[in-house]
């Protein structure tokens, strides 16, 4: 039965390909769904041999199915290849092979650039985390904390899971930090004094820590501080300064990369330091500094 697979798809995404917490749930949640398609579909629970016969037609109305509900090309892409992620993984462990999988192509979907906050704007969020401009009254470490958080994220351009997965033992911060990211790669990142100094500041002032393998951002109650925390901050200082629904925490890491390029960064070193799989990745980022420099020009060119 599909049921069976999925649960062993579940283990081998977590314990072989080590894949993140959130490939693990987004795949997962995309087999549950393509397992109550099917009965529908085909009358009846999917077997080997059911999954092994499905045609070009069957996955197209699976993803139309979905499309009806509401998902955009880029969603309808991660669900075709979390499909064909599933089918590689029977391919190898039950010799299922399906001809129509492979060929199967996602929706072409318009490029996202990423959307970085400017260099004014990272200053602006980090000092608001410090003099806590919300309507939410905060102890001075928790100000603290928030401001160190942000400090790394746009310093050493960490995604929020990897800021947040740093234990307390990590701390004070050299002038580099080893970080594990995705597929647990792990990269060296530089980390600058700004940095350095805003997470002392933090740990001086919090009144948990002390064990080398607890974390090293905490919550109120003294639980590790949760991304959903994390990105709720971000959110309310995004409203008392006035900034868009892009300003989150990923949008800092955008800076990062993007404020580095536009500084004359080499792009493969950019690359190392995000922990990028593929340069095609990293090099979105020269798209925005190119249109930055577009800007700039039209505004300031007395031809412009």
């Amino acid at each position: 039965m599909l049921s069976h697979w999925r649960d062993a798809f579940a283990r081998h995404l977590k314990s072989e390909k080590r894949a993140s917490a959130y490939t693990q749930r987004n795949y997962g949640a995309t087999l549950e769904r393509f397992d109550a398609f099917l009965r529908g579909h085909i009358g009846a629970a999917a077997t080997l041999d059911h999954l092994a016969a499905l045609e070009t037609r069957d996955f197209r109305a699976f993803l139309a199915e979905r499309r009806n509900e509401g998902l955009s090309p880029p969603s309808l892409k991660l669900e075709l290849s979390a499909l064909k992620t599933f089918y590689k993984f029977l391919k190898k462990r039950a010799d299922i092979d399906n001809d129509a999988i492979a060929v199967m192509r996602g929706p072409k979907a318009k490029e996202r650039l990423p959307r970085p906050v400017n260099e004014a704007d990272a200053e602006a969020l980090i000092e608001a985390a410090q003099t806590q401009k919300t309507s939410v009254r905060k102890e001075t470490w928790e100000q603290a904390r928030d401001a160190a958080l942000m400090t790394l994220l746009y310093g050493a351009g960490l995604r929020i899971s990897e800021a947040l997965s740093l234990r307390w033992g990590d701390a004070p911060l050299g002038e580099t930090l080893r970080i594990k990211g995705k597929g647990a790669k792990t990269r060296q990142v530089p980390v600058v004094p700004a940095a350095r100094e805003a997470v002392e500041a933090y740990r001086k002032l919090c009144p948990y820590g002390g064990e080398a393998d607890g974390p090293l951002f905490f919550s109120t109650r003294g639980k590790p501080l949760s991304a959903t925390l994390a990105q709720r901050t971000m959110a309310k200082l995004r409203a008392a300064l006035g900034l868009p629904d892009s300003a989150t925490p990923h949008a800092l890491r955008h800076a990062f990369a993007t404020h580095l390029l536009s500084a004359g960064g080499d792009l493969r070193a950019i690359q190392e330091l995000l922990g990028h799989a593929s340069l095609a990745a990293t090099q979105r980022y020269t798209k925005i500094d190119r249109d930055n420099l577009i800007r700039a020009y039209d505004k300031a060119h007395p031809r412009a």
